[in-house]
């Protein structure tokens, strides 16, 4: 098993790719460095995406995680790198990062990225009683 940070984002194929499905994943672990002070973040980053064709690989995702543990980032900038990354990797129907950063100075940041591919239209939702 590798402990090592990585930036390698491996895929396999969805099993599914017929059927429209949201893949839901918690990080609560998530650190980066504020790229001002050199102190270290820790946000919740939550990914949901409608795969396409592929789907991340959940080890692989966790060392990408760890990449970030030496690097300075704002959390705009890394929230948005994220979704960058994932949806060059796997090219999803529809993705969604929320990245919940905690308090420092007595501020919380919330940022929240999306992506859909061209022409893909969310289903309805089903409401049960």
């Amino acid at each position: 098993m590798s402990t090592e940070a990585s930036t390698t984002l491996d895929t396999f194929a969805n099993p599914n790719p017929e059927r429209d499905y949201m893949i839901h994943i918690d990080t609560p672990e998530f650190t980066c460095l504020c790229p001002l002070t050199g102190q270290p973040d820790f946000a919740s980053i939550e990914i949901e995406y409608v795969p396409d064709e592929l789907c991340l690989e959940l080890k692989a995702l966790k060392l990408y995680f760890w990449s970030y543990r030496d690097r300075g980032a704002f959390h705009e900038a890394v929230t948005n790198q994220i979704l960058s990354d994932l949806e060059a990797a796997i090219t999803p129907r529809f993705m969604r990062i929320n990245a919940e950063f905690n308090v420092r100075g007595g501020v919380y940041t919330r940022v929240v990225v999306e992506h859909r591919a061209e022409g893909w239209q969310a289903p309805e939702l089903v409401e049960l009683a």
